[in-house]
C-alpha cells in the first residue's frame, strides 16, 4: 500500500508577504538598561517598553540589545582575560536584559519572542530570520540576544546584520548622552555641530566613532538607512520608531 507524503509545517515558520508595514530593528545599549550602573534597572526598563509599546500594531518592531550593563568583552580583554572568552560572558549579558525587557513589554500588553544567536531552548528560541519576520507580521515584537553568536562582533554591527536578514527599513540606534551625529565630540567639543543627514561614507572618511564603522560598512554596502537618535526625552524611542525626522539620518 502507497502512502503519500504528508508535507507540514509551523504557522510560525510559514512563507508569507512582505506587508506594506514599516519595519524598524532598535539597537538598545546595554547601558540603558542599568541606568548608568551594573544590573538592570527596573524603572528605566519599565519606561523604554511603555515608549516601545506605543508603537505596536502600526510598526512591526525588532530588537538588538547590548549587555556592557554586565559585562564589555573589549575591556574585559583589556584587562587580560581572553578575548573569545570575554566576548561569550558578554554575549550572555545580553540575553539577561533581553529577558527583562520580554517581561516589561508583555507586562506593557505587547505580546514578544526572544530569539539568540546561541541556543538556549529553555529561555528562548533560536535565531530563524523567517520565524522572527512572522513574529512580527503578528504584532509580536522581537528581542535578539547573544550577539552574533560569535566573538569580535559588536552589537552595533548585529544590529545592522539582522536589519538586513529581516528586510528591515531603517535600522535604528538609540544612544545615551548624545542626540545624533556630530561633526566632532559635543562632550569635548562645545562647538561640534549636530548632523542632521549624513552619507556612510562620509562618517567613515571623518573617522565618526558613533557607531561601530564595522555597522556603517554594512549598511553602505546594502543601502540600508540608519537613524542615530538620543533616548532622553519623553517619546523620543516612540518618534523614532514611528518614522519621525528625529536625530541623524545615515544613507549611502
Amino acid at each position: 500500500m502507497n502512502h503519500t507524503p504528508v508535507h507540514t509545517s509551523s504557522r510560525d515558520d510559514a512563507p508569507s508577504l512582505r506587508t506594506h508595514k514599516r519595519r524598524v530593528l532598535l539597537k538598545l545599549s546595554g547601558e540603558v538598561f542599568g541606568g548608568g550602573s551594573v544590573g538592570v534597572n527596573p524603572d528605566v526598563v519599565s519606561q523604554v517598553a511603555r515608549q516601545i509599546a506605543t508603537t505596536i500594531p502600526d510598526v512591526e518592531v525588532s530588537i538588538v540589545v547590548g549587555g556592557g550593563n554586565f559585562f564589555r568583552g573589549a575591556e574585559l580583554s583589556q584587562r587580560g582575560m581572553d578575548r573569545t572568552r570575554a566576548d561569550y560572558m558578554g554575549m550572555l549579558g545580553t540575553v539577561m536584559n533581553c529577558l527583562a525587557l520580554q517581561d516589561f513589554l508583555e507586562q506593557a500588553g505587547v505580546d514578544t519572542r526572544v530569539q539568540t544567536a546561541i541556543p538556549m531552548s529553555q529561555v528562548a528560541e533560536t535565531y530563524i530570520p523567517r520565524r522572527a519576520i512572522r513574529h512580527m507580521e503578528k504584532n509580536r515584537i522581537v528581542i535578539f540576544g547573544a550577539g552574533a553568536g560569535m566573538p569580535f562582533f559588536s552589537t552595533d554591527t548585529v544590529a545592522a546584520q539582522r536589519a538586513l536578514e529581516i528586510s528591515a527599513d531603517e535600522v535604528l540606534i538609540a544612544k545615551n548622552g548624545v542626540d545624533g551625529v556630530y561633526d566632532d565630540d559635543p562632550r569635548s567639543n562645545p562647538d561640534a555641530v549636530k548632523l542632521d543627514t549624513l552619507t556612510y561614507q562620509d562618517a567613515l572618511v571623518r573617522g565618526l566613532k558613533v557607531v561601530d564603522a564595522t555597522a556603517f560598512s554594512l549598511c553602505m554596502d546594502n543601502a540600508l538607512p540608519m537613524r542615530v537618535f538620543g533616548m532622553e526625552g519623553d517619546g523620543s524611542l516612540g518618534s523614532a520608531i514611528s518614522g519621525e525626522p528625529i536625530g541623524t539620518l545615515v544613507t549611502a
